[in-house]
């Protein structure tokens, strides 16, 4: 599966990375997560959120974040950014410094904002 876009961002010693997949349905949203979890094997998290329109679907996943501190961060990012059909994915790297529930909001947030960057 090709991603739309990626990004990379480090805080506090932890790595986000950041996929998009646009113009995407529930099939290739599974598709790019099994994807994910074989080349990311020593992540520590790889968390989604994504909006579908046919039906209308919004989820997000948090894999084992404190609750609604990441997926749910992903998926706010795109209702604010009125999308659909987009899935985003963050896959993180635990770095050894604990960030707090505001500092992964803001992580997870910052990585998926910055797939959109300069986009309108």
């Amino acid at each position: 599966m090709k991603f739309f876009k990626e990004n990379e961002i480090i805080i506090k010693k932890s790595k986000f990375l950041g996929f998009l997949l646009q113009n995407t349905n529930e099939n290739e949203i599974l598709q790019a997560l099994r994807q994910l979890q074989t080349e990311h094997k020593k992540a520590t998290h790889i968390c989604y959120g994504y909006i579908l329109s046919e039906p209308l679907q919004e989820k997000f996943f948090d894999d084992g974040e404190p609750s609604r501190t990441a997926g749910f961060a992903i998926l706010s990012v795109l209702q604010k950014k009125k999308l659909k059909n987009v899935a985003v994915f963050v896959v993180r790297y635990f770095g050894g410094v604990k960030l707090g529930a505001g500092g992964l909001v803001r992580a997870y947030t910052q990585t998926t904002s910055q797939l959109f960057k300069g986009e309108k």
